[in-house]
């Protein structure tokens, strides 16, 4: 037994919580209910992500944190992300994944020259393909979002891949009706929201949102509440706006129509939808979409810039409870966090060469750094509203003029 090993017994950690010293923590990749997501750098060099949860936090539901090891350590799919290794502490749950850089979605597709429906459709077909094998193995996702959907590098030819698995179930059947709330605001479908029971279906629904929003640059449904959500859902009542619509193809929307179906019973299943012909290309129109998505991208990014300071709170919230743990903490405080978005260094980095943070007030770098995220988020908003509103002009003079 090694000297680490007898060390970590003695201070009554598990025999697993030896791995940790194999990677070195960075930046934080995100914050949840019950933990965080950290960049990390293993021995050999390969970065990944490591989510660490509070075991406090799931007192009573430990099974939630063994279905999600137990799930991704028998997923193996080019489109969903691999698991890693996992471990554990007295305190804390490290599950370690495979690390996608290249982007969220609609991030990415903002940086290509063009993106056309054809594109729109491959793009679905690779995510619709992950959910497939996801349902053949009787798991269902619940929480698929543009966020979720990430590129494992910058490469121009990077896989897309599904991430998350923090509320995904796997079914004791087919036929399984789950009642917990799950989903994302937006995305999750209406049985969810009704809390009448739900399956697989609802990932059917979340892709059909997905796809409406790719095509058109906005929400099939715009409530701000949850009640006229919940009512605008029910009664799917899908408009297709000439303005944004007239260009793109009927299978399209057909296809929209099929997944947006209220009753989930009407819904297709995953093997269904990808037989479905927009999926192919062959019928996809060649009208570029970017002008429409950059322009969802610039509010999307006004609402990060919100979520942001959500974010930096339940950061603050997660690190005094860290703060109370015996042993060494995992998370940063969101000083660091704004510190290190300043200078490029990683939150233990920029902890250690302070040498003191803010317990229980968010720093004035965190402050500030905020306020310029979402200052900076409304100017591209302005912006890229400017630019669609000449672009949109310079159509009507052109075809005024034909």
């Amino acid at each position: 037994m090694s000297f680490a090993s007898m060390m970590n017994k003695l201070s009554g950690q598990p025999e697993s919580y030896e791995k940790k010293a194999s990677y070195r923590f960075g930046r934080t990749l995100g914050a949840g209910t019950y933990g965080i997501v950290r960049e990390a750098e293993s021995n050999d060099g390969k970065k990944v992500a490591v989510k660490i949860i509070l075991k406090k936090n799931v007192k009573g539901n430990e099974d939630m944190v063994y279905d999600e090891l137990k799930m991704l350590q028998n997923l193996k799919h080019p489109h969903i992300v691999s698991f890693v290794d996992w471990f554990e502490s007295k305190d804390k749950f490290y599950i370690v994944t495979q690390l996608a850089t290249g982007g969220e979605l609609f991030d990415r597709i903002c940086d290509y020259g063009k993106f056309t429906e054809k594109d729109a459709s491959q793009t679905i077909r690779q995510v619709l393909d992950a959910v497939d094998y996801l349902h053949k193995r009787n798991i269902v996702h619940r929480d698929l979002k543009p966020e979720n959907l990430l590129y494992l590098t910058r490469a121009p030819d990077s896989e897309l891949v599904l991430a998350d698995f923090g509320i995904a179930k796997m079914l004791d059947n087919p036929s399984e009706v789950l009642t917990s709330m799950a989903g994302s605001f937006g995305y999750a479908a209406p049985e969810v929201m009704l809390k009448q029971g739900h399956g697989k279906a609802v990932d059917l629904w979340s892709l059909g949102v997905i796809t409406y929003t790719l095509l058109c640059g906005y929400s099939p449904f715009r409530s701000e509440n949850l009640t006229d959500l919940i009512e605008e859902c029910r009664t799917g009542r899908i408009i297709f706006h000439e303005r944004y619509w007239k260009d793109v193809s009927q299978d399209a929307k057909d296809f929209i129509l099929s997944l947006l179906q209220p009753d989930p019973s009407k819904r297709p299943t995953s093997e269904e939808a990808l037989s479905h012909e927009w999926l192919t290309g062959k019928t996809a129109g060649d009208r570029d979409l970017l002008p429409e998505i950059r322009a969802y991208n610039a509010k999307a990014r006004l609402r990060r810039g919100i979520e942001i300071v959500k974010l930096a709170n339940r950061i603050e919230a997660l690190k005094l409870q860290d703060e109370e743990e015996g042993e060494e903490g995992d998370i940063p405080s969101p000083a660091a966090m704004a510190a290190s978005a300043e200078t490029g260094d990683s939150p233990a980095s920029s902890e250690q060469s302070s040498g003191h943070t803010k317990k229980h007030s968010l720093g004035k770098i965190a402050r500030g750094a905020i306020f310029r995220e979402v200052v900076l988020a409304k100017v591209r908003e302005m912006k890229d509203n400017e630019e669609r509103d000449k672009m949109e002009k310079e159509v009507r003079e052109k075809a005024a003029s034909a």
